[in-house]
């Protein structure tokens, strides 16, 4: 799907995806003392919101212009007095990333693409990041499309945490991230009121800090 397709398709509803904050981006975060974040395609912006609310001075970006002013509205409504308020951006994730060397945390959760573009997303994310910043992938899992429930059913948008490991491979072998957490993990959703299993790949990286800091 281009731009248009997802313009379309954020229009046709109040909400495409959940409200909250995905469980993954709340429990990797949570621990991180609040400084600067690059949610890159952002959708809606639930994640960008909800870090905004915990004290981050947050960005999000997404390629559609529907979503980020569905998302501008959102956060107009729901970002508490006090707490900073969140950039939007409109840009495509495979093509314009975060400055390099400025953010202290990088989001990618759910973009859901073919290796090369995926590849290319992922790069610009890590190369976005500030001497000891953090980089967290979410996506669909590979094994969900026959092992779990929902997510894209087209199994060349599905990865693994060791295919986002391996689009940083030099970048990890030269010491300049760490990876903290690269694994599969289980998401209980609601099928028809019954709890069920999705399978998402989840990977947590730390940029090197520098020693002067």
């Amino acid at each position: 799907m281009d731009a248009k397709d997802w313009d379309q398709r954020y229009a046709a509803t109040e909400l495409i995806w959940s409200a909250g904050p995905n469980q993954f981006v709340v429990s990797e975060t949570s621990g991180l003392t609040p400084g600067t974040a690059f949610d890159m395609a952002c959708g809606e912006g639930r994640n960008a919101i909800w870090l905004a609310q915990q004290g981050w001075r947050a960005t999000g970006a997404d390629f559609s212009a529907v979503a980020v002013e569905k998302a501008r509205t959102i956060a107009e409504r729901e970002v508490g007095a006090g707490k900073h308020p969140v950039t939007w951006l409109q840009a495509d994730a495979t093509v314009t990333g975060p400055a390099a060397g400025s953010f202290d945390l990088v989001l990618l959760a759910y973009l859901q693409l073919p290796a090369p573009d995926r590849a290319a997303a992922v790069r610009l994310a890590a190369a976005g990041l500030a001497p000891g910043g953090h980089l967290l992938v979410i996506a669909h899992d590979s094994s969900n499309l026959a092992e779990g429930v929902g997510g894209p059913q087209y199994p060349e948008v599905l990865y693994t945490a060791e295919d986002v490991l391996s689009d940083l491979s030099d970048t990890i072998a030269a010491g300049q991230l760490k990876t903290l957490r690269a694994e599969r993990v289980a998401r209980t959703v609601l099928v028809d009121g019954a709890p069920r299993t999705a399978w998402d790949a989840l990977v947590h990286l730390a940029a090197h800090r520098d020693t002067a800091d």
